[in-house]
């Protein structure tokens, strides 16, 4: 039996869907005009300069961004034409390769950084109290959980 959502479930749910709609969509636009990247290439970037070094292999970056290998693939091409990262091949493994943060990739970072924060600071935190921040962690976390718990429910089983 289909358990609905009631009315109140359904109000936050569709309000968190519209406000992650139009979130994303002004972050794009925000990063776009004013350091010319897009919010793809911002995450990738993200992921890169949080390492120790910044180089991931492209599997764990997949993995970390949640996106399909092909999509990936196709978008470090566009960011590597661009200059913004490089590949290196993975000398344990002949199959595998590196992600590597260009000098030209991190100048984009470190010039985007600064604006992509006022304009997340100013959408969402400067319109919340403590409490709704501390709320907002901790819905997120519990999601989360409940995610990466479920992750393998979802794999297809294998054929025998």
């Amino acid at each position: 039996m289909t358990r609905w959502l009631d009315d109140h479930e359904q109000r936050a749910w569709r309000g968190y869907l519209a406000m992650h709609a139009k979130l994303t969509a002004r972050l794009s636009r925000q990063l776009q005009t004013e350091s010319g990247l897009s919010l793809s290439d911002f995450e990738v970037l993200v992921q890169l300069t949080d390492q120790p070094e910044p180089r991931m292999r492209i599997g764990r970056l997949a993995v970390a961004l949640q996106w399909e290998k092909s999509r990936l693939s196709h978008h470090l091409a566009r960011m590597q034409k661009r200059g913004l990262v490089c590949r290196e091949d993975c000398p344990s493994d002949a199959r595998g390769s590196f992600v590597v943060l260009t000098d030209r990739g991190r100048e984009a970072i470190e010039r985007a950084a600064p604006g992509h924060v006022a304009t997340v600071r100013d959408l969402v935190f400067d319109q919340l109290t403590p409490e709704q921040v501390s709320a907002l962690a901790s819905i997120a976390e519990s999601v989360q959980r409940r995610l990466d718990a479920s992750e393998y429910d979802t794999q297809p089983t294998p054929s025998a």
